[in-house]
């Protein structure tokens, strides 16, 4: 790969450039660059400029790539909230939920969660490698080039750690950037001899300070709600994993509220899911700096209410959306399509479900370098065969992108 590199010219480019963290986005406020192109240097954009202007100033060492046909330019997408390393499925749940069945219910008989850790523990590391590679390729073609990873269908210390050396060992191969997080508070396992708070205590002393000494993962997530933990007993366990030095965020408000003030308290850079958020917990988080993460995909998967996503960005909140890709509630693991429909269910702008699954989502992975194609940023890019950057969600995800790049690596399909 040459050292620089001019590709274009594209109809349209989204650079998402300036646009705020926080609040409504209105369509006007996109910047689209027509017949434009892009000028990158070791993975990182240089420069977004007319062609005309960029073929100008050309270096005679510049390589020129160029885009035939009409093809839109947009940042790449982050996933912010998956879980890709699981073993097994769940169509039976999927079934038994479409037959009228709740997502207690079917946890309590014995499906749910606890299904998929059972399933887990039989698969080695390789295997569950295997997975997360077969998915993420995938992902990589959906335009995704930055995906959040949980553990959490391990809950011992043996399995937890499985789960995480193949998380690490896939990223290894991956196009994708892989930002790991440890999610052994999911549920309490039912081969754990103790109560909820003991379980916690057990993660905190066997599980976290391995991870650490290990670098598996630099997040800790935790699941707050009647089958998992209660808010008393989760606080303590995100503070004390925060004083070890993880970056903390939240399952909240799935089928209860409780979960979004938790976040709050314990500094969470984000509370997922909110399903059930109410005016007071949409104004908590407001009024905070923790990012509301929608995950339409379980919204579907379950057949329930969606976040409230229209009403979160317009009291000011920041709102990401992601897959929530799982073997359970959401087995779709189509980012662009379930946010195309959160958009249409919530009366969201084209800038609001862009920015959701961009710069807001690596926001929420605490990664200040991507989503937005502006200079200095890494040149993480996707590209649809289109006319007009409105097709794309207009079409709610039936039209793919043809190439995606990865630190200006570019991958076609």
């Amino acid at each position: 790969m040459a050292n620089k590199q001019l590709i274009g010219p594209f109809r349209q480019i989204v650079s998402l450039a300036d646009l705020p963290l926080k609040g409504a986005l209105e369509d006007n406020q996109l910047q689209c660059a027509m017949q434009a192109g892009v000028l990158i240097e070791e993975g990182k954009i240089l420069a977004i400029d007319s062609m005309s202007s960029l073929i100008a100033n050309k270096d005679i060492d510049t390589k020129l790539v160029e885009i035939i046909g009409e093809q839109i330019l947009l940042p790449a997408f982050v996933d912010a909230h998956t879980h890709l390393c699981f073993g097994g499925n769940r169509a039976k749940d999927y079934a038994m939920r479409n037959a009228g069945k709740t997502y207690l219910e079917i946890a309590k008989a014995g499906g749910g969660i606890w299904d998929t850790v059972q399933k887990t523990r039989l698969f080695s590391e390789k295997e569950l490698e295997t997975g997360i590679l077969q998915r993420a390729n995938d992902l990589l073609q959906q335009g995704i080039t930055t995906i959040e990873i949980k553990s959490g269908y391990g809950l011992n210390l043996e399995s937890e750690l499985a789960m995480l050396r193949a998380i690490q060992n896939a990223s290894d191969s991956m196009a994708q950037d892989v930002i790991a997080t440890c999610l052994a508070a999911h549920i309490k396992p039912k081969d754990f001899e103790g109560d909820h708070t003991a379980y916690l205590a057990y993660v905190l002393q066997e599980i976290l300070p391995k991870v650490k000494e290990e670098q598996l993962a630099s997040r800790v997530d935790a699941f707050i709600e009647e089958e998992a933990f209660s808010e008393a007993i989760t606080l303590p366990y995100l503070q004390a994993a925060k004083e070890m030095g993880f970056d903390i965020c939240v399952h909240a408000d799935q089928f209860s509220t409780g979960g979004s003030k938790v976040a709050i308290a314990a500094g969470a850079i984000s509370a997922d899911h909110l399903e059930a958020s109410t005016k007071k917990e949409i104004e908590m988080l407001a009024n905070s700096d923790t990012i509301a993460m929608a995950l339409p995909g379980a919204s579907m998967g379950l057949g329930c209410a969606f976040t409230p996503a229209r009403a979160l960005l317009d009291a000011g909140a920041a709102v990401a959306i992601a897959s929530d890709y799982n073997p359970g509630s959401a087995p779709m693991g189509h980012l662009l399509t379930q946010a195309a429909i959160l958009g249409t269910f919530q009366k969201l702008s084209n800038a609001e479900v862009l920015a959701g699954i961009t710069y807001r989502a690596a926001a929420a992975l605490n990664l200040a370098d991507r989503g937005r194609l502006a200079i200095g940023e890494i040149a993480d890019m996707v590209s649809f065969p289109t006319d007009n950057y409105q097709n794309i969600f207009y079409r709610q995800g039936q039209i793919a992108p043809n190439m995606v790049w990865k630190n200006g690596q570019l991958f076609q399909f």
